[in-house]
């Protein structure tokens, strides 16, 4: 069936409804509306006697009109933006758009939002939404799906922008990467809807850019085993493998369980950070978490994540890649540890500060951290993490990490140890 063209007008939604979905039906949170270049939102009145803050640090919980500031999220609440992708993401949404007769200039975040739909990270849900035709195949080639992104890297392939969108589209990051279905027990992959048939669950899968080695996704795979080893939560991970030999990483999505949602909120949205600017220190993060979870527990997590980067060399802990999950009940817990490789990061510093060091953070940073937080054994979780870092050569052989990558990566290790 030919899909109905639509119109410019209709694109550039002046109004759009915020729903959110957990297990149930959709709940009406309030509505976005654009007004002489400004996001106004409200709450619905039947939404606040929920008590379900969705965002208690920047958005108030109340039913007036709220206007957001232009910056950082170019006139939007955090809350919201965590639904749009970047990166990778943002290239396929901007594309669909523009196919649909947007230029660059036309475009707005309302319309991006619509055309995110019900597809987003976390639990919100935008209506009316821009829908696009879903009949694709039902089952995912990984070399066949390489192929294409590299094609739509070079601006060809128009026809499966919206195949591309569908899969990956609400993805942060910039490598490209796609949301499927997948059964750890029969190894089999389908596109990720939202439903999802029995002995399927939803994961990501990564794919390398142009300017990554070759072994990323199993550098990748051998920092979340010593992750683990570090006594860091993460979800479950595993290597993909196509018909052609190439190697995928894969991990499951936090913000579902089975068909179901959890709202999700990053960082740099519950506090208004720009993360390609950000002047955010892991203090920041622990106080956050504190206050979302009340728990001691709570700081000796973030602790012990800091500790990972410094000393696993993961320079790209910005903003975005700490988060907060919220269930049905309004309860808040830390989200699991994602994104964690071998990073310098743009300026070969840790982009989230440790007690106001970037460049050289090491045990003393660590520890003035603990101490002004009140955590207590902070060297004991140092060394823990420590142990496990040292294990690198060992962890990266198991998971196919080539030589070359495992003595450059090594040698960086041996000079963080302090």
């Amino acid at each position: 069936m030919k899909k109905k063209p639509i119109s410019k007008d209709s694109l550039q939604k002046k109004r759009l409804n915020v729903f959110i979905r957990f297990s149930g039906e959709e709940i009406l949170v309030g509505q976005l509306i654009a007004d002489a270049r400004l996001i106004h939102f409200k709450y619905d009145d039947a939404f606040l006697k929920l008590g379900l803050n969705i965002s208690p640090f920047r958005l108030k919980f109340n039913n007036e009109i709220q206007v957001a500031k232009p910056d950082p999220f170019h006139g939007i609440f955090g809350v919201f933006d965590d639904s749009l992708p970047d990166g990778w993401g943002m290239l396929l949404l901007n594309r669909a758009l523009a196919k649909k007769g947007l230029s660059l200039s036309d475009i707005n975040i309302l319309d991006q939002l619509s055309n995110i739909g019900d597809t987003g990270k976390g639990a919100l849900i935008y209506r009316p939404a821009i829908l696009d035709d879903r009949s694709f195949t039902n089952s995912i080639d990984l070399d066949k799906l390489k192929t294409v992104i590299e094609e739509v890297y070079h601006g060809a392939s128009e026809k499966v922008i919206e195949k591309l969108l569908s899969l990956g589209g609400s993805s942060g990051g910039a490598r490209p990467k796609a949301n499927v279905g997948y059964n750890p027990k029969t190894n089999e992959l389908i596109h990720g809807y939202n439903l999802l048939p029995d002995g399927f669950s939803h994961w990501i899968i990564k794919f390398p850019s142009s300017e990554d080695p070759l072994d990323i996704a199993n550098i990748e795979y051998a920092y979340h085993k010593m992750a683990i080893k570090a006594k860091i939560r993460m979800s479950d991970c595993v290597l993909l493998e196509s018909t052609k030999g190439m190697q995928v990483f894969a991990t499951r999505r936090f913000d579902r369980i089975g068909n179901d949602r959890i709202h999700m909120h990053s960082m740099a949205g519950l506090v208004h950070d720009n993360f390609r600017l950000s002047s955010i220190d892991y203090g920041h993060i622990i106080d956050t978490a504190f206050r979302l979870e009340q728990t001691a527990a709570a700081r000796k997590r973030i602790l012990r994540l800091a500790a990972f980067n410094i000393y696993s060399h993961n320079r790209d802990d910005h903003s975005k890649n700490f988060s907060w999950l919220m269930d049905d009940t309004g309860k808040w817990s830390f989200a699991p540890a994602y994104d964690l490789t071998f990073s310098s990061g743009a300026i070969d510093e840790h982009i989230t500060r440790v007690s106001g060091e970037g460049a050289r953070p090491g045990r003393k940073h660590l520890l003035e951290l603990a101490n002004e937080f009140s955590i207590n054994k902070p060297d004991e979780i140092i060394d823990q993490v420590q142990a496990s870092i040292a294990h690198w050569p060992t962890i990266a052989k198991e998971c196919g990490v080539g030589e070359p990558s495992i003595k450059r990566i090594q040698k960086k290790l041996l000079e963080i140890r302090d």
